[in-house]
């Protein structure tokens, strides 16, 4: 398991590399002179070559971004272009509220889809289980900027229960939360509902309960594990869209994010602060998709085997070898 977790910490190098290659393209290759936008429109052509020799934007291209990256490898992300901060402090500002945004998110999908979609496979067919099959399309097609309109009317607006923007104290937190989860309560739900199905219309599953055991040691104990799996792939492919959705509710509620830091750098070029932005988050989402992997071992008994056969035939041909 140790060689896996560090072959897969290896792989996230040129994914990261790769991702940080396209988009220094793209912003290199799109309209508007940096220079102009720190010097203003006013400013002489003198100025702005000597301010486009000191930012580097006459080399090539390639030589632009190796510079660029042989500093990010010691940790300097540069200084942005527009408010003349480190890129580094204005991430370390920004960074928190995103990941508790993206973060929560994604943990308020596992404790509600999770348990609902458990309830649903269990009353199959039932009043219960039809309701929700219609509320969960229609919260599933709802925008997320949608469902955050309407609750800033509602809450914040007519019954005044919470604020409508900022994210500093919990109650502000509840309404973007609640807002970049909801679409994954009803798609979660639905798939652990189906793999549960599927699980407990298995032969062992029907030995279980002829043994005399309880419902509920049945469903935890031996379907539950062996239904999460696809549950487990969903969650884990929704991390990226819990920190593409965050870029949504940072601008809706006014929360002082990475995700409306790159919308603003985007605006004016601000090329240090977008790549740092983009790095840091592609490293979050290449860690946390590893994590989902990991997770599989721990639920599934299979896989764990799986990597000790590995093992073992490694050592049996290390044996072999001498």
């Amino acid at each position: 398991m140790g060689r896996y977790i560090l072959k897969r910490l290896a792989q996230m190098i040129p994914i990261v590399i790769g991702v940080s290659i396209i988009v220094f393209l793209l912003l290199s290759l799109s309209p508007g002179d940096p220079a102009k936008m720190i010097l203003g429109l006013n400013a002489k052509e003198q100025e702005l070559q000597m301010m486009r020799e000191q930012l580097g934007l006459n080399d090539p291209i390639p030589v632009q971004y190796f510079n660029y990256m042989k500093k990010v490898v010691v940790g300097d992300f540069g200084t942005s272009y527009s408010t003349k901060q480190s890129v580094i402090e204005m991430i370390g500002v920004r960074l928190p509220p995103t990941l508790i945004l993206a973060f929560g998110s994604l943990f308020t999908i596992l404790i509600v889809a999770i348990p609902l979609g458990i309830a649903l496979a269990v009353k199959q067919n039932s009043p219960f289980d039809n309701i929700m099959r219609v509320v969960s399309l229609f919260f599933a097609a709802m925008p997320g900027f949608w469902s955050g309109i309407l609750m800033i009317i509602l809450f914040s607006v007519h019954l005044g229960w919470l604020p409508a923007n900022g994210f500093d104290t919990p109650s502000a937190m509840i309404m973007p939360i609640i807002c970049s989860s909801i679409a994954g309560w009803a798609v979660n739900s639905r798939i652990t509902r189906a793999s549960m199905l599927d699980v407990i219309r298995q032969d062992y599953i029907r030995t279980a309960r002829a043994k005399g055991l309880k419902e509920s040691i049945v469903i935890r104990k031996h379907a539950l594990k062996n239904a999460l799996l696809p549950t487990i792939t969903s969650v884990g492919m929704a991390v990226g869209g819990c920190f593409g959705g965050s870029v949504i509710m940072e601008m809706l509620f006014g929360i002082n994010g990475m995700g409306k830091m790159m919308i603003d750098a985007l605006r004016q070029k601000d090329i240090p602060t977008i790549m740092a932005g983009v790095i840091i988050t592609s490293v979050i989402i290449a860690v946390a998709n590893l994590l989902t992997d990991l997770a599989y071992s721990f639920v599934d008994p299979r896989i764990r085997s799986m990597y000790a056969r590995r093992k073992q035939r490694k050592e049996v041909a290390g044996h072999g070898a001498n």
